[in-house]
């Protein structure tokens, strides 16, 4: 499988390139786009801060930017938190997207959006202060209405990136939880 593997707002942290590698050992090809231009953050604030700098429509021109040469191939869009929003955001506009793999994170769907039973797996903490249960609820909903196919991973007790070993977040054993289910998952597209 191609797979667009995008950072959290931490930036292009040495956990990305692990998980990268984990696919890649798994057969899979991989691409991680740095959206930051190589700066990585020690908290999600100031992550957040160079996130809100470069502005959301930035973000999205460069990861299309990233994506478009491999598009082609039909992707597997992935991502972590801010990646995955990004992730999904692009997925749901490739009508050659062969999957959506949401690590920690989701983003709102545009209006009138429609995809053809687009495989997508999301893992997240259980609670997660950025993934309510309100808000995860609301954009399961949403995500049946435009024709994707579903499934929601929840970890309790792990906290908000918790697949980040070098992150307070790093719950070792809900991460290898979620890349067991997320390798079975990219196995079957």
């Amino acid at each position: 499988m191609n797979i667009m593997l995008f950072h959290s707002a931490y930036g292009p942290r040495p956990a990305v390139r692990a998980a990268a590698d984990r696919l890649r050992a798994a057969g899979h090809e991989v691409w991680t786009p740095d959206l930051f231009d190589g700066a990585t953050f020690e908290t999600v604030e100031e992550g957040m801060a160079h996130q809100d700098a470069i502005g959301k429509d930035e973000l999205l021109k460069r990861a299309v930017l990233a994506a478009a040469p491999y598009s082609e191939r039909g992707l597997v869009y992935a991502g972590f938190s801010l990646g995955a929003s990004i992730a999904q955001t692009l997925a749901l506009g490739d009508e050659r997207a062969r999957g959506l793999l949401l690590l920690h994170g989701t983003s709102d769907l545009a209006p009138n959006v429609a995809v053809d039973g687009l495989p997508v797996q999301l893992h997240v903490a259980e609670p997660d202060p950025f993934e309510t249960d309100d808000w995860l609820s609301a954009w399961y909903l949403q995500m049946g209405r435009a024709g994707a196919d579903v499934e929601i991973y929840r970890y309790a007790g792990a906290g908000h990136l918790y697949t980040d070993p070098g992150l307070p977040d790093y719950d070792e054993e809900a991460a290898e939880a979620t890349w067991r289910v997320a390798l079975g998952f990219l196995g079957t597209l």
